[in-house]
């Protein structure tokens, strides 16, 4: 039996390996991202505009690691929990707790909603 598909995706994230993370994605992919100019963040469409929101996390945190991951997936729908560590380009250390909510078509990844704890 292969490694479950999130925590195959979760592998992927910690290898900062975007034509794998990608792979996991449909073609018409949205990407919620946790901050942004609404209330539910910055909504990325399509492959091209989500792979360079995960390129901007990689920049952003380049030694991002996801770790202390659970995961689990019922039908159409799937969640990660995952504690973010790494330090950010101006050198500040991260470390929060988030999780990210999916929906699936046709096996594939066709939204990701992520959320962070904010950290005081």
């Amino acid at each position: 039996m292969g490694t479950p598909p999130l925590q195959a995706l979760l592998h992927a994230f910690n290898d900062h390996d975007l034509d794998a993370i990608m792979s996991f994605f449909t073609d018409d992919c949205v990407f919620d991202t946790p901050r942004g100019p609404a209330p539910g963040g910055l909504r990325l469409v399509g492959k091209q505009q989500v792979r360079k929101g995960f390129q901007a996390r990689f920049d952003g945190i380049p030694d991002i690691d996801y770790g202390d991951a659970r995961h689990w997936t019922r039908g159409d729908r799937g969640v990660s929990e995952w504690t973010i560590r790494g330090t950010t380009a101006t050198g500040e250390s991260i470390e929060v707790r988030g999780c990210d909510l999916f929906e699936f078509t046709d096996g594939k990844i066709s939204r990701k909603d992520s959320f962070w704890k904010i950290v005081d």
